[in-house]
């Protein structure tokens, strides 16, 4: 076996120093609302189902923010390789500005239109009904969540992602905490199931954007790169940041609209078939923020690598990414298969559900791995500058593939048959994207290294 180049050594010892505390973080993300189902599951299956139908349209609205947020990471990366340290404050400063914003309007057009929706979606008896006040709550959630994003990004780029990664496990320990008391209504306040841990995820959001905000202005180095300095207009940096925003955005829309569209479906079939397409929705969500980390780390050493303008070095950076990625989902999925009951259990005990929910949780290992090259190699692509190909193929991948062919499986099949079209999207959609970054990597300059 060929032994590894000095740079590829490099390479991966800081992929594995910056992603281990950005894949904590983002397996923090989704412990959170594995936190939710968890103790909304146990308390009601039923209340799972209305929480899983407003986390939908929440999950759309969230997830495609947080794309148009990605322009902050790759931005703060490429000016660290330009060796423009003290313009990445500007960065930071017009992602936190573009948070807010955002994040008011999401959370406006969610309550305006959200329960509306849900109640004309063509649901089960009462699933629409009793999903609209949950949506409602967690609407509120917006302006904080985005922001605690922008925060985290920044972070992540200037190589201080540990703070990212503690700030979110205390948030997640006061979710835990507001769960345990709300849920079950140990206050008597009136509230309870779904409704009461939706106020929780709001609590648990805005304490890590408040957190992450004092620490960034706290840096020794804050007023050195320009935080507190309001910076000079710079047109093309602010459209380049937009563009990666809206490129990352509609990537991220176009898949989480597709799998939103999954659970709607699911919906059609029942409240049981809702609740395990959930429970398999939320274990593959959680293994996919192991990519999701992978993936940011990713794209920091490929932006600062397209920054100090080393096409050799964007390439290796990619490589190893996909690399890393491909072994540790496969190691994951092959955790996850033998052990399939025992974690369907934690969520629900009921035999009617298991019965669902266990085949098609195994079922389920065998796209963790493509769909983990798909999200590394699209941020990648993105961050060497190749901002619009990865949205194209991932609408051919979920919208023209995944979509159709789950409406017609699940009907077919049930649970089992929305898990089948998601192995064969995510295949499709690694094998394009990754074509796709080699050959632009490879297009690029080898100036440098």
């Amino acid at each position: 076996m060929t032994a590894l180049s000095p740079q590829t050594r490099a390479t991966l010892k800081d992929l594995l120093h910056l992603a281990w505390p950005v894949v904590l973080a983002r397996i923090g993300i989704m412990t959170m609302g594995l936190t939710d189902v968890i103790v909304v599951g146990n308390w009601s299956s039923r209340e799972l189902a209305f929480s899983s139908l407003a986390l939908a349209p929440t999950a759309i609205v969230v997830t495609t923010a947080v794309g148009l947020m990605m322009g902050v990471q790759v931005m703060t990366a490429r000016f660290l390789g330009e060796g423009r340290r003290h313009e990445v404050g500007a960065v930071l400063r017009r992602g936190v500005s573009y948070s807010l914003k955002l994040g008011i309007s999401a959370m406006i057009g969610m309550i305006l239109i959200g329960p509306w929706a849900l109640r004309h979606m063509g649901l089960a008896d009462g699933l629409g009904e009793g999903a609209s006040p949950v949506l409602v709550v967690f609407a509120l959630s917006m302006p904080g969540y985005l922001v605690s994003v922008a925060a985290q990004f920044f972070l992540e780029a200037m190589h201080r992602p540990r703070a990212g990664m503690w700030a979110m496990w205390v948030a997640n320990g006061i979710n835990l905490a507001l769960n345990l008391l709300l849920v079950p209504d140990i206050l008597g306040i009136g509230l309870d199931g779904a409704v009461a841990s939706a106020w929780a995820t709001v609590f648990a959001r805005t304490s890590l954007a408040v957190f992450l905000i004092v620490y960034i202005v706290r840096l020794p180095e804050a007023r050195e790169i320009g935080v507190f300095r309001r910076p000079v207009r710079d047109h093309a940096a602010e459209r380049e940041q937009r563009k990666i925003g809206y490129g990352a955005g509609s990537s991220y829309f176009i898949e989480v609209g597709a799998f939103a569209a999954m659970t709607f479906i699911a919906g059609q079939l029942g409240a049981i078939e809702t609740a395990a397409w959930t429970i398999v929705l939320n274990v593959s969500a959680i293994v996919f923020m192991v990519p999701m980390g992978l993936s940011a780390a990713t794209a920091v050493l490929v932006g600062r690598a397209y920054g100090a303008g080393d096409g050799r070095g964007v390439l290796r950076a990619g490589l190893v990414g996909i690399g890393v990625v491909s072994a540790l989902t496969l190691l994951v999925a092959l955790v996850l298969w033998p052990t399939a009951p025992l974690v369907a259990s934690a969520y629900n005990r009921d035999p009617a559900l298991l019965a669902v929910v266990i085949p098609a949780l195994v079922l389920a290992t065998l796209f963790f791995v493509a769909d983990g090259i798909q999200v590394v190699s699209a941020s990648a692509n993105r961050a060497a500058g190749d901002v619009w190909w990865p949205t194209i193929m991932h609408f051919g991948a979920y919208t023209l593939v995944m979509m159709p062919l789950g409406w017609w499986l699940a009907h077919e099949v049930g649970v089992d048959g929305l898990v089948w079209a998601v192995i064969i999207a995510s295949l499709v959609s690694s094998v394009l994207l990754t074509g796709r970054f080699v050959r632009v990597a490879r297009r690029l300059p080898i100036s440098a290294g």
